[in-house]
């Protein structure tokens, strides 16, 4: 173990290639565990409640790797706050794949949705970036991702089942999410329960699509008072 060892630095050190390359995962792996040791720390505290050695030591790290890595705190948050969005919303996609009718989809994505702090803890982002413009182009990345992968699976649902889509994929995808913001940012202020809030985001969103079964007994229905009014 000890000579494969040596012998990998061996080649690392003959090989800028591979080099860079063992550097750049060495990297990566560095950003994501300060991005795991700041995000429930930001959420627990805040932006000004959380100190830069704090996250160091959570992350087993100095505090000189997150200036390098991040540059500012303010960046470390932006960061948190998009990447637990992101994640979220893939936590909801999962969660409304067992859904077989439109009713049932809706309920699974608002429900996950509803159920965690990460939409609270991403408006805290926009509001920073509001002051801090060089930050903005990240979150204006995370929240076109947020709408075409949220509109890419919504379609997938619709053709998966047979649904006739109210809307087009995309403005479904950007609807939910405006009023998934706008619910949870005011029933937090409110001190209102998931439960509630996700009540709320149902009875705003409506309906979103209709069940083939559905559209079959609209067309019968449809077939047959126009038969009705030609007699």
């Amino acid at each position: 173990m000890v000579e494969k060892s040596v012998q990998e630095a061996v080649e690392a050190a003959g090989d800028p290639k591979h080099a860079a390359r063992a550097t750049r995962s060495a990297g990566r792996k560095m950003r994501s565990l300060l991005l795991d040791a700041a995000s429930p720390l930001f959420r627990e505290r805040g932006l000004s409640g959380t100190a830069i050695t704090d996250i160091a030591a959570a992350a087993d790290a100095f505090p000189s790797q997150i200036t390098y890595y991040f540059r500012t705190k303010e960046a470390l948050f932006v960061e948190c706050a998009c990447r637990d969005l992101l994640y979220l919303a893939r936590a909801t996609e999962q969660a409304a794949l067992k859904a077989r009718t439109p009713r049932d989809y809706t309920h699974a994505l608002a429900e996950t949705v509803t159920a965690s702090d990460s939409v609270a803890f991403f408006a805290e982002a926009l509001t920073l970036t509001r002051r801090r413009q060089d930050l903005a182009p990240l979150v204006e990345r995370t929240i076109e991702r947020l709408h075409s992968e949220g509109a890419r699976a919504y379609a997938s649902q619709v053709a998966r089942h047979g649904w006739r889509s109210l809307r087009a994929p995309d403005e479904s995808s950007r609807r939910f999410w405006a009023v998934a913001i706008g619910i949870i940012l005011e029933g937090y202020a409110m001190g209102r329960s998931p439960e509630a809030l996700c009540a709320e985001m149902l009875r705003v969103l409506g309906e979103q699509a209709k069940s083939a079964g559905d559209t079959a007994r609209l067309r019968l229905v449809d077939d047959a008072s126009h038969s009705n009014e030609e007699g």
